[in-house]
Order: structure tokens, then sequence, then C-alpha cells
């Protein structure tokens, strides 16, 4: 495994913010998925691999400084390649705070996957009240690349009562299957877009969880296993050239994240053959 840590990138520059890059390989050998390549230069890393499961690699991803300032720079660059089959999560939910001199923060997360499985499963990402953030994932499969994943938003401080306030958020995700797109998104989310009916209608947290490959059974069992809507959680699930997607939206990312925990716990057996193994990192 090559490892390299460029030390003098984690001084923090007051007009730029912290650059930080992270690029992480994951390979098939003998028995198991190994971590062959992990690289970062500043303040973006993994410790070790974990094995709670014979075969799938556990990586949490850290950010030592606990979140994201105005004018940081985050770079993920992560890759399964054949056989290989790795289970990404983050230890804390991930803080973006207010614009200041600095501008826009930006995070670019790229995962390639070829013939490989891949879970992509970070936890919540909060968004404070005046954040200007810039945020894309990127997902390219290739061959018989499974993926599953999930991104949730929470915007404000809800039990303040406060919402995104003047803030900008860019979000962006996408899903590649060899030069074919399955799924585009772009979402410009601002105080209006959080309250107004044609938007959030108030409420603080949105996500949306994804399965590649699907099929009717698996849409089918994915609805029987999410909880029935209520006044403060709406869920819903579509299957779309192959692709399950189930968005939801709701007052707290709590529930909404323990929502998706429910629908990963259920389908990962059927589709992946294996019982859902929760990261421990979720517990503490």
């Amino acid at each position: 495994m090559t490892y390299k840590n460029t030390v003098g990138d984690w001084r923090r520059n007051s007009e730029r913010g912290w650059q930080a890059r992270l690029t992480l390989r994951f390979e098939a050998v003998a028995a198991r998925t190994e971590l062959t390549r992990r690289e970062h230069v500043g303040p973006l890393l993994v410790q070790r691999p974990f094995y709670p499961e014979e075969r799938p690699c556990h990586v949490y991803i850290i950010h030592p400084p606990g979140g994201v300032a105005s004018g940081d720079q985050l770079v993920l660059d992560v890759a399964a390649g054949p056989g290989a089959h790795a289970l990404l999560t983050t230890p804390a939910a991930g803080k973006f705070y207010r614009r200041g001199p600095a501008g826009c923060s930006r995070v670019r997360q790229s995962i390639a996957v070829d013939q490989g499985t891949l879970e992509w499963l970070p936890q919540e990402n909060i968004f404070y009240p005046q954040a200007a953030a810039d945020v894309a994932t990127v997902v390219q499969l290739t061959g018989a690349a499974r993926f599953i994943g999930w991104e949730i938003a929470c915007l404000g401080l809800p039990a303040s009562e406060r919402g995104i306030e003047d803030g900008l958020l860019r979000l962006r995700f996408e899903l590649w299957r060899e030069r074919t797109p399955l799924l585009l998104e772009r979402l410009n989310m601002t105080q209006e877009s959080q309250r107004g009916r044609f938007g959030l209608q108030g409420h603080a947290a949105f996500g949306t969880a994804l399965l590649f490959p699907a099929g009717a059974a698996e849409l089918e069992l994915a609805r029987q296993c999410l909880p029935a809507n209520c006044a403060d959680l709406l869920l819903a699930c579509t299957l779309v050239d192959g692709v399950l997607v189930c968005r939801g939206t709701g007052r707290r990312a709590d529930r909404l994240k323990e929502a998706f925990v429910r629908w990963w716990q259920a389908l990962r057996p059927a589709v992946l053959g294996r019982e859902a193994v929760r990261p421990r990192i979720w517990s503490t």
C-alpha cells in the first residue's frame, strides 16, 4: 500500500482556506478487499481500513478541522477495481459554516467503480445559516459494477428555528454507467426554496438514496421497508433506467437518516448477498 502525507499543507490560509485532497484505491486481493493506495494532502484522510465482515473493506473518511469553512476546497478521489467491495462512511456529520471573506467552499467527490462494488454511506451534511457551498459527487460505473449509497442534507439549525437564511447551496450528483448518464441532478437551494411549497415546504432535511442495478423486485422491497409518510417525514421511491431512486424530506435529519439505514439493511442482502453490518462509528 502506498501512503503519502504532505504535512506542510495543513496550514490554513485565511484568504484561500484549507486545500485538501484524498486519493483511495481498493483492489481485490486473495479473500478480501485491500486499500492498496492511500494518499492525502492537507486535512482529509483515513487512519486505517476495518474488516467487520469477511471480504468488504470499511473505511472512515476523516476531516480533522471538524467543519468546512469559507474558501475551503476538498477533493476526494475513490476507485474500486474488479471484484473489490468497499464501504465508505464518515465518523460524524459534515458541517458547512457561514460564508466569510474567502467566499464559497467547494467539495468535489469522484467515485469510480470498475466491475466492483462500492457503498457510499456518509453521515448527513449540516449547512449552517448563511453558508455558501458548492458540493458535487460524480459516480462512474464500468461493466458489472454495483453501487449503493445516499447523501443527506440538513439546512440551518432546526432546533433554533433557523434555516439557511441568505445562504446559497449548489448541490450536484451524477451517476454514470460507461458513457451513459443514469442520473444527473442539479439543485440550487436558497431560503425561499426551503420554505416554499414548490420546494421543501419548511422541512429542514432532505436526501436521496440510490441503488444500481435494480429492478421491480428491489423497488417493491424498498417501498415495503420504508416507514409510512407522516407530517414530518415524506418518502418516495422510483425506478428509472435500472436505478432505484428513493427520496425523502423531513423536519429532522436523524429520522431521515434512520429511514435510509432501514432501506439499506433491507436491500443490501437482496442485491449484494450480504447482511447489512452497521459501521461501528455510527453508534459512537
